[in-house]
């Protein structure tokens, strides 16, 4: 507990520099300060993974009267890992990003504490600490979204969303946790654990579905997720990484802490609600990356896509573990936790390298872009091993994690219960629709962004950014190198985070070495045999490459079809890339196309230009959250009527309240 205490007080050290320091030295003294925080707290959760201990801590001198008590295990030490990873990459790379607002003392300052109270959410072990910890978290994002751009309207409204959002949630999650407190006494995690089981079936379940409405917001579940693609693409990219690759995990976080640990696993039916979560944020996500052209919205409903897929994997492991198949649900619970770890690796080098585009060329809109491998090589080879990570392509941890996911589906077949059987069968379909969805999103960012030919000035003219930028993104694309080659290294301390979660002592299923094999159960895989066979055959084709190139042969441009000339024009746009899809699922997307022809003045058989515009809204936000908020706004304006500013009519609404109390009472 000392190196986390440690790595706390560094981080609160780097936000008082924040505040302290002239500009010149200010960014790189707070930005070093917050990665040796990282680093700290990195090291004192990999010791509890590695040997499986509890720490503790408790202080009465940072909150009034009740103090504040922290305690680190291992399922608190995972998520601990995953934000001191993204915590770390975003400080290397805000010495060579922040300029304009994040580079002020507010913004800084707000920087590091936003990443404190990452680092803490996992560890706080009472109702107090936990909800001020959190709330820490979401109004330090929260104003971090304004930094950059806090006359752009776009930024107000995702303030405005993120705002409302995570404040509900917070207060569902604060319900549910004083429900359990009144009725089991204590305000500690551990006194809830020691006094939950002694509840009623009936109130569990409340506050269960209290805490998992407020978790799954912050998880940007669908349909509760209307602020995440508004929020990533408005704050800076070191924000984004941070709210993408860590923030949104908390929620996962606070599910398995609350519904598995504290309140012992509940009833089947609780995870099935978690994964038909799951399930519809997956679909959604992945279907609205597709047809997004602007890169950092790409991302943010590629988050909703994958998050949706970690709730899958915590669903079917509380189901599985309720119907009596301790494997399986372990497997499904390692599977999960180690998406979580994946996820904050190549979403945050995902989110800095979107940044990198932004920085070099003006824009997010890959309509706009193209070339950039030319210009940008170091950027566009670490966004291309990040995405292909998230398409799980072998060798990479997307590919190891969600292989793992589907074993604990397919295993779970085993079970006969209807509930049970129903939450495989969507976790298979998902995965396997997400996945081709995924594919065909990232194909798109990549291909559009930096493969071709520029289609405007700031493209054709970008330069790579600073080497710090790079370093920070190499930092988190390392973990994704090594969880894909290498992913039985790692499962040990993933088991001992999923004993915690579970709450069982089942022996795990997954077999020691470097690969994944499972010992009780069918399945097994040996990437880094894998690679070394991919090795080889490139090395065959490079040599086969070398004899050819003797012979005489004309080069033209990718994607020219032989021709000579070849225009930027000629080429796909991101929109044109994602139009057959957006066809296919018009039911469900429900796109909004127009075209403006103008004709030449001397002829209406000529045209002069042609403006097309289609646009991909929200549907849930469209459909769902607009007609409450504007039955609420006319609510609002008939409301103002009552104050007429007269004494007696305020007098008449007092008395006729004491009446309404004085009968109640009676």
């Amino acid at each position: 507990m000392v190196l986390l205490l440690l790595g706390l007080g560094a981080g609160l050290a780097a936000a008082v520099a924040s505040g302290a320091l002239p500009l010149r030295p200010r960014v790189p003294v707070a930005a070093s300060l917050g990665a040796v925080g990282c680093a700290l707290a990195f090291a004192a959760a990999m010791r509890v993974l590695v040997t499986g201990s509890v720490e503790s801590f408790h202080t009465m001198k940072f909150l009034p009267m009740i103090g504040l008590t922290l305690s680190l295990d291992p399922l608190g030490a995972v998520f601990v890992v995953a934000s001191a990873l993204v915590g770390f990459a975003a400080c290397v790379y805000c010495i060579g990003y922040a300029r304009g607002g994040l580079q002020s003392r507010t913004a800084m300052a707000l920087l590091m504490i936003f990443i404190v109270t990452l680092l803490a959410v996992p560890v706080a072990a009472s109702i107090v600490s936990f909800m001020f910890c959190w709330e820490l978290m979401a109004l330090s994002s929260m104003l971090l979204i304004l930094t950059d751009q806090l006359h752009s309207r776009e930024a107000r409204s995702a303030a405005l969303w993120y705002g409302v959002m995570t404040q509900l949630g917070a207060a569902s999650i604060l319900l549910g946790l004083l429900l359990i407190t009144v009725h089991g006494g204590g305000q500690t995690f551990a006194d809830l654990k020691a006094h939950s089981s002694g509840l009623s079936s009936t109130i569990r379940s409340f506050a269960f579905v209290l805490t998992l409405l407020g978790f799954v917001s912050k998880a940007g579940a669908v349909p509760l997720h209307v602020w995440l693609p508004k929020a990533h693409p408005e704050a800076p990219s070191p924000v984004s990484a941070l709210m993408s690759g860590a923030m949104v995990a908390m929620g996962v976080y606070g599910i398995v802490r609350i519904g598995a640990d504290l309140l012992h696993g509940g009833t089947t039916w609780w995870w099935v609600l978690v994964a038909l979560f799951g399930a519809a944020s997956a679909l959604y996500g992945a279907l609205h990356a597709t047809t997004s052209t602007d890169i950092k919205r790409l991302l943010a409903y590629s988050t909703i896509d994958f998050l949706g897929l970690v709730l899958i994997g915590v669903g079917a492991a509380g189901a599985l573990l309720d119907t009596g198949q301790p494997g399986a649900a372990r497997l499904a619970l390692v599977a999960a936790l180690l998406l979580v770890i994946a996820h904050a690796g190549f979403k945050g080098a995902l989110f800095l390298g979107a940044g990198a585009v932004e920085r070099a060329t003006g824009t997010r809109n890959l309509d706009q872009l193209g070339g950039l491998i030319h210009r940008m090589p170091g950027t566009a080879l670490l966004f291309a091993l990040s995405a292909g990570s998230i398409m799980a392509i072998p060798t990479l941890s997307g590919f190891s994690s969600e292989w793992l996911l589907l074993q604990g589906l397919l295993h779970g077949f085993a079970d006969r219960s209807t509930p049970t059987l129903i939450i495989m069968l969507l976790g298979i379909v998902a995965l396997a629709l997400t996945g081709g969805l995924t594919a065909v999103a990232f194909v798109k960012a990549f291909g559009i962004g930096f493969l071709g030919q520029p289609r405007s000035s700031g493209a054709a003219n970008a330069v790579d950014v600073a080497p710090t930028m790079k370093i920070a993104m190499a930092l988190l694309v390392l973990p994704s190198i090594v969880i894909g080659v290498v992913p039985g290294v790692v499962m040990p301390l993933i088991n001992r985070a999923a004993t915690v979660g579970l709450g069982t002592n089942a022996s795990s299923p997954i077999a020691k070495g470097s690969g994944l094999v499972l010992s009780q159960l069918r399945g097994a895989i040996q990437p880094a045999e894998l690679l070394m066979g991919l090795v080889l055959v490139f090395v065959a084709i490079w040599f086969a490459q070398l004899g050819l190139a003797q012979r005489r042969a004309r080069r033209v441009d990718a994607w020219g079809c032989g021709r000579d000339v070849q225009t930027p024009r000629m080429q796909y746009t991101a929109t044109s890339f994602a139009e057959p899809l957006q066809r296919v699922f018009a039911d469900v997307l429900r796109p909004q196309s127009d075209v403006e022809v103008t004709h030449v003045a001397e002829s209406q058989y000529y045209e002069q230009s042609l403006l097309y515009e289609n646009q991909v809204r929200d549907v849930l936000e469209q459909h769902g959250y607009r007609p409450i908020i504007d039955a609420a706004i006319r609510a609002g304006k008939s409301a103002r009527r009552i104050q007429n500013g007269s004494i007696h009519r305020y007098l008449a609404f007092g008395f006729v309240a004491l009446l309404i109390i004085l009968v109640v009472l009676a």
